[in-house]
């Protein structure tokens, strides 16, 4: 992957061909934007651009290959400013701008771009390259008939508190039948953010995975309960996944049962597998937080909150062992948790669990890990 800011780039690229031009004013940089927007995609180059006064302006982002705040160019003479980005053509890039004036800095969406993508911490502009396409299984189908969404309270003994669960039952579910069970860590944000009903809707109109019930997890503190948590694994395994098999028509054996779970929730349906292993046959691990500990004893970066997880994933690094039947996994090529991911694959490996890892050139986001839920569904529950 080659990832990197460059001073001119192709020469016949919108931003040099205005750079070239003379008596530039304001009148001129008005009819490039309204001809080109921002940012402009040409190609493997992306310009990003602002337009105001200020002292400085910083691209703000998390490519693993460049600063995350990235100096912006004034274009003389202009209010103008300007950086070039060479990436894949297939890329896609949340980020902010960063202005800086008398000393003081704020950090907003780009006010030339109406392309939002939202999450649980709030919104950032968006930038795609001319290859990237959004899935259309990820935009609703009138096709495809809407399975049922019903909001269940759970109560758990062993976390002595009731338990919310968003409950998902495909389209004609029915009474007798045989159903798979995919069970989801953050499961509201799934829901929010990644159209998770909308996906499961169509990939199971179209047979790309199997007719599936999916329990949506809403975790009260995840940073805690989904940090290797003894007691969320065991609410989950015996206490839900026996109510679960009990009240609806599931097919009740391990290979049919399946955890997902993204950042933090990768590491919760990790841990849970390992803590009871043949219960869950596979895993679908997007973006997982494997922090472990540096190999020249620096601290490992992540903070307190960390501590458990880097703890887990170095003993299960030490003493790798098969948790499931087949494990999935899918990581942004542009975050940095992107350098964790060859040595967990390895581990896995090792074990004899079968693995598919998928690559994207997209960073730690909610748009990724929906992108991603084709590939991690019809391998982790296929139809059939």
């Amino acid at each position: 992957m080659n990832v990197r800011a460059v001073a001119e780039g192709d020469p016949d690229l919108a931003i040099n061909r205005l750079r070239r031009q003379t008596d530039v004013d304001g009148t001129t940089v008005d009819r490039f934007l309204a001809r080109h927007g921002a940012p402009v995609s040409e190609g493997r180059f992306c310009t990003f651009l602002y337009r105001g006064e200020a002292d400085t302006v910083r691209l703000a982002q998390r490519i693993i290959d460049l600063p995350d705040r990235l100096p912006m160019h004034r274009l003389p003479g202009t209010d103008l400013w300007y950086v070039i980005v060479e990436m894949p053509t297939d890329s896609r890039v949340e980020y902010q701008i960063e202005v800086g004036r008398a000393g003081r800095t704020e950090c907003h969406n780009d006010p030339l771009n109406p392309r939002l993508a939202h999450s649980p911490v709030g919104s950032s502009s968006v930038c795609s390259g001319p290859d990237y396409v959004v899935p259309d299984w990820t935009v609703p189908d009138p096709e495809a008939p809407p399975g049922q969404l019903d909001d269940l309270v759970v109560h758990s003994d062993t976390l002595t508190r009731d338990y919310p669960v968003t409950l998902y039952r495909p389209a004609g579910c029915c009474p007798t039948g045989n159903y798979r069970l995919l069970i989801v860590h953050d499961g509201g944000d799934f829901l929010r953010y990644a159209a998770a009903r909308t996906v499961l809707d169509n990939l199971i109109h179209r047979r790309l995975m199997a007719e599936t019930v999916v329990a949506f997890l809403h975790p009260k503190d995840r940073l805690n309960e989904y940090a290797d948590s003894a007691e969320h694994a065991e609410f989950v395994t015996r206490e839900l996944l026996p109510l679960l098999e009990n009240d609806f028509p599931l097919a009740g054996d391990p290979s049919t049962r399946c955890l997902l779970g993204s950042s933090f929730g990768a590491v919760a349906s990790l841990s849970m597998a390992r803590r009871y292993p043949g219960t869950y046959g596979s895993l679908a691990l997007l973006s997982g937080s494997f922090v472990s500990s540096r190999p020249d004893g620096a601290p490992h970066g992540g903070g307190p909150t960390f501590d458990p997880v880097v703890a887990f994933v170095d003993d299960y690094r030490r003493r790798p062992t098969r948790v499931a039947d087949r494990v999935f996994v899918g990581c942004g090529a542009f975050e940095p948790l992107i350098v964790r991911q060859p040595s967990m694959l390895a581990a896995f490996r090792s074990t004899g669990m079968h693995v598919r890892y998928v690559e994207s050139h997209d960073g730690h986001t909610w748009v990724n890990w929906r992108d991603r839920l084709c590939d991690a569904l019809s391998w982790a529950l296929p139809p059939g």
